[in-house]
């Protein structure tokens, strides 16, 4: 018998007839065959309003009775909306995240769920009951009540339905019910999908019909605010489709599933912006081994999350580290380097009125020329990026808060976003219709579920699937150049018109001037050297050009990359305690990739994949 969870979010169960028409909706997913596990956030603004009522209290109110505080909004909710079941003439039974057993660490306002245990879910469901489980909320192993943070409902729910798969597939003790491979987890919202962009931004963004784990991802990080990415994180992690679609119509939504051949032709799947950014730049820092992972071990060690990270080639024996934090976070971060920065004789500065535009698509691994054209887009809007870095599957740019709606819109149009993906590429005009989540099926029903099984012990740890090295590209390195509109859309534009391929960007601003690297073929090289010369001549006849064919670029790639915070740090500083050397760096959802001296490539693979536990 399959099984469905099914999440409704605030909006969802705002007031009584929002509750009583989700109750029908689960209702008629269990008379329709299937057993039902319904998740529910806290009512409309209800969070909103305990934390304001606890600053008029405290204006720093402890984290442990914060989250005291807010799982009593999900309580509610899941008790309203096992009575309307019940008054519906259906069987239901409500439980909180500790009466369900989802035990979680001890990082009080936005833990990480370690274990669930499936034993009382599954004997309600074998009696025929229909189950709510109050998302957002766990306890520790000390018992005391924690919360997950933002999405936090989102992703209990994507958890239950990967535990309910996998675990009960390998027979738990105790086990009163057989296993159900067929599950699936259905996402509630006021929106009907995920669309190419924030339609109430840019009125002719597109609902998608599919896209895949690493894309939602992405722009999940990136500003799309539909999903969290912790909650795709788990679906990736164990195979667990997802659909978003709307609380209010039968509309079919937007599925998440595993990457489809028929999705490496779409270049670009869509745009994201992030509103609540702060750039801050550590200038002058000393160019050695251990100075990155200082950086980012103080800020692990703080529970900061990092998005965006830019460190350029040195010079001179001092180098530049750039970074984006979430603008509340900006205050704690300054708290935290401030003495590492004087202790350095560098300097530290920080932007708040900046924004994130990026382009997220699978695409983009086989086809040439997309941040060109992205840049391109840019310069013609009058729009300046303070801030370049590249992905396998994203460009992310940082550009004035003001300039950021402009922004979007105007890569969205570069892209044709608004146009399905056939009326761009006739090959496309078959999508295969269901055939993405038949593939999601048969993936899932060829999964290791021995080795799933074990990860279900500490669920949302980082997963890191393999560490590679390359050191088949060469670096393009300028060095001052003017941070002004459309210069570097002028060397892409140069670099693509020569037929060079560009892969990993780097660009970071460094006392009032653009500091700008990327990564070419070897074979091209010393014609990328004489082009960018040629270009960049044309701009500053100060700026510098140099050239390094000895680099060699390390990829580690897993799932939860960034939104844990002791990767970067167990990266950097196994590479630090080697004394290796990181002269650039790029960050996504799905791969950390460094740069280091060529000579030093082989003991830095062998060094991270024996900090991965990959030997």
């Amino acid at each position: 018998m399959r099984l469905v969870v099914q999440k409704f979010g605030g909006t969802s169960v705002a007031n009584a007839q929002r509750i009583m028409a989700a109750a029908r909706r689960a209702i008629r997913t269990k008379q329709e065959g299937n057993r039902v596990i319904v998740v529910v956030s806290a009512r409309g603004d209800t969070t909103d309003d305990l934390i304001e009522l606890a600053r008029e209290i405290s204006e720093q109110p402890p984290a442990r009775e914060m989250d005291m505080l807010l799982s009593t909004g999900e309580q509610i909710s899941i008790a309203l909306m096992a009575m309307a079941i019940q008054t519906l003439g259906e069987r239901a039974i409500s439980f909180t995240g500790a009466q369900v057993g989802i035990v979680t660490d001890s990082t009080h306002t936005k833990a990480r769920i370690k274990s669930i245990s499936t034993a009382r879910m599954r004997q309600a469901l074998a009696d025929g009951q229909i189950v709510i489980v109050a998302g957002f909320q766990g306890i520790d192993e000390n018992w005391n009540i924690t919360t997950l943070g933002r999405g936090g409902s989102d992703t209990t729910a994507v958890a239950l339905a990967a535990v309910m798969k996998h675990d009960a597939a390998n027979g738990e003790a105790g086990a009163s019910s057989p296993g159900c491979t067929d599950v699936g987890c259905e996402i509630y919202t006021d929106v009907d999908g995920v669309y190419t962009t924030d339609p109430r931004i840019v009125p002719e963004a597109r609902k998608m019909e599919f896209i895949s784990y690493d894309e939602m991802l992405e722009l999940a990080s990136v500003g799309a605010g539909v999903m969290h990415s912790r909650s795709i994180e788990f679906g990736k992690k164990f195979d667990v489709p997802i659909q978003v679609r709307s609380s209010f119509s039968d509309v079919e939504g937007t599925w998440i599933v595993p990457e489809a051949e028929w999705m490496r032709d779409v270049v670009v799947c869509g745009a994201a912006l992030g509103r609540d950014e702060a750039r801050v730049s550590l200038n002058g820092v000393p160019d050695e081994p251990g100075i990155s992972h200082r950086v980012f071990a103080a800020m692990a060690d703080n529970n900061i999350v990092v998005d965006m990270i830019a460190q350029n080639v040195g010079s001179n024996g001092k180098a530049a580290i750039g970074f984006t934090v979430p603008g509340d976070e900006l205050p704690n971060v300054l708290t935290v380097l401030r003495p590492l920065v004087a202790e350095w004789g560098a300097s530290i500065e920080f932007d708040e009125q900046v924004s994130k535009v990026s382009i997220v698509g699978t695409g983009m691994r086989t086809h040439t020329g997309v941040a060109e054209r992205m840049f391109a887009a840019l310069a013609a809007a009058q729009v300046n990026m303070k801030m370049i870095t590249t992905a396998d599957i994203k460009i992310s740019v940082l550009v004035s808060r003001n300039d950021g709606i402009r922004a979007l819109r105007a890569v969205h149009q570069a892209f044709g976003l608004a146009q399905p993906p056939s009326a761009l590429d006739p090959r496309l005009s078959a999508f295969g219709q269901k055939k993405p989540l038949a593939e999601s099926r048969k993936t899932m029903a060829d999964s290791r579920l021995t080795a799933l099984t074990q990860q279900l012990a500490s669920m949302e740890d980082i997963v890191v699937s393999d560490v590679l090295l390359a050191t088949d590209q060469g670096r393009i390195t300028i060095f001052g150049l003017p941070d002004q509109p459309g210069c570097c859309s002028r060397v892409f534009q140069a670099v693509a018109a020569a037929g060079i391929v560009v892969d990993m960007i780097v660009q970071n601003l460094a006392g009032g001037r653009t500091e700008l690297s990327f990564s070419v073929p070897q074979a091209d090289l010393d014609r990328a050297l004489t082009v960018t010369r040629e270009v960049v001549g044309t701009l500053d006849a100060t700026t510098r050009v140099a050239a390094d064919a000895g680099i060699a670029r390390l990829f580690v790639h897993g799932v939860g990359m960034r939104t844990h915070t002791g990767v970067a740090r167990l990266m950097f500083g196994a590479l630090a305690q080697r004394g290796i050397n990181i002269s650039m760096i790029n960050t996504s959802e799905v791969r950390i990739s460094v740069v280091v001296d060529e000579a030093r490539g082989d003991e830095a693979l062998k060094c991270l994949k024996e900090a991965f536990h990959l030997t």
